[in-house]
Order: structure tokens, then sequence, then C-alpha cells
């Protein structure tokens, strides 16, 4: 059955639109590097839009180097796009991969002040009524091209050890040792959410585009919250891989995360 792009729907356009699912089966595989993409009247027809509109859905494509035109070939996937450098974070070792994130790739500060935080923020954090939080929002970069946007929040009393341009050049999990905070465990959820054109422009995407979505919540030993981040990730450049290991009784067996012991430094 033929997929009909709507007008209405995330981005915008019809264009748009093309785009995002077109680009979607690239980067999830289901079109591999090589494979051949059909011509702009077969797109059309079975999208149910112009050929005008195809042409600008494949531009959008090229331009982001997921495909390329093979003359006397056609236009194929690209076996590397441009901007592949996929960063990757394991579950079962958070603090050791969020050093090497900062290592492998630099943040650029887009905000920074202090302010109230939401009610739901404020109980994550255990924060009284009247304490406020250190509110940043950075994007980070690899190989210059952004694949996340974060926002934290960090409680004044440990935050006001610390001062924008040290934001700016230091990851905060630093930062927040340098305060004298001793990180202890974190609970974090994944999910998925589309692009609001803010977080658009920052990350490089069209807007309505799948991001993946995570909100860590760390924790001291004493178990009072030091930071809540929110984070969105470009699914093209980020992936987050979860080890298993096979557990249970042979009636009854199930997968378990694989956990790694706290590393401390």
């Amino acid at each position: 059955m033929a997929t009909s792009v709507s007008a209405n729907g995330p981005g915008g356009t019809k264009s748009q639109q093309l785009f995002l699912l077109l680009k979607d089966a690239i980067v999830s595989g289901r079109m591999a590097p090589g494979t051949k993409i059909p011509g702009e009247l077969k797109l059309a027809e079975e999208h149910r839009v112009s050929r005008v509109t195809v042409r600008r859905a494949l531009e959008a494509l090229t331009e982001e180097g997921l495909i390329s035109r093979q003359p006397g070939v056609g236009t194929l996937v690209c076996e590397r796009p441009v901007g592949a450098t996929v960063m990757t974070a394991s579950v079962s070792s958070l603090l050791p991969n969020m050093l090497k994130m900062s290592e492998r790739s630099r943040v650029r500060l887009m905000e920074f002040g202090y302010s109230y935080p939401s009610d739901t923020i404020r109980e994550r954090l255990k924060m009284a009524e009247d304490e406020r939080t250190q509110r940043s929002v950075r994007v980070r970069l690899a190989e210059d091209k952004p694949f996340s946007y974060l926002t934290t929040h960090v409680p004044e009393r440990i935050a006001s050890n610390y001062g924008e341009a040290d934001l700016a050049t230091t990851p905060l999990f630093e930062l927040l040792e340098r305060s004298g905070v001793h990180v202890d465990h974190a609970t974090q959820s994944i999910s998925a959410i589309l692009a609001t054109k803010e977080v658009a422009d920052a990350l490089d995407v069209a807007v309505g585009s799948p991001l993946i979505s995570l909100t860590r919540v760390v924790f001291d030993q004493d178990g009072q919250g030091v930071e809540y981040l929110h984070a969105l990730y470009r699914p093209d450049r980020y992936r987050i891989e979860i080890d298993l290991n096979r557990a249970g009784t042979e009636k009854e067996r199930y997968w378990q995360p694989v956990t790694q012991p706290p590393q401390r430094g």
C-alpha cells in the first residue's frame, strides 16, 4: 500500500515529511548503503506527491550526504554519509562513557542562568520550594556536527562554585566533582520525541525530525539530587547500547542487563 504524505504533519511541508521518511529508512538500515533510490516519478506515485516535492526531498538528502547521484547508475544510498561518526553510550558504564564523550566532542553553550525549576524537576532533585537551579542549554558536537541538545538543572548551592566560562569549556560532571560532589548513582529513562523549531535549528535537522529523548537524574552519596538532565539526540549520530546476559532457571529464563562495578576517580 502506498504511503500518503500529509502537508499538516510534523515538518510542515510534504517535501519535509518525505525527506524524514526516506532519511529514517536510510539511518535505520532498512535502505542499506548502495541501495538504489527509486526514480522521482515512482516516488511521486508511491507517496502521492508531486515530482517537485520529491526533488526537494532528494536534494535535502543529498545535502546531508545520505544519498548521491551516480552517472549511468542512478541515485544510491551513500556508503559512508557525511557526518557518519556516531557517538555510542553504554547503559552499563555511564560515568566512563561520559568521560569518553567529552574527550571526543566539544560543547557550545547556548543559555546560562538561574531560575526556579518546575515542580517535577524540584521534586526529582529533592529540593525545597525556595531553592533555585542553575539552568543551562548546551549543544554537543562531534567533528563540528551537532548530535545532542542538553538542558541541565543543578541546585544553586552547587552551581555557585563555577561560572558560565567554566561550563563552556569543562564537562559538567568534572565541575560537580570540583564543587565537592561525590556522584553515587543515577536514574534515567529513554523515549522518543519530535524536534521543535528551536531544537531543530540547533541540531541542524528538519522540524518534526524524530529524536532520542533521555532524562537522567544524578544523586550523591546522601541520595540528594545534584543534576537533572534532559538530553535530545540525533538518532543518526548517537546510539545507546545495552549489554545483556541470560539469567534465571531453565524453566524461567530471561535477559538481564550487564552491570559493571562503579568507577571512581
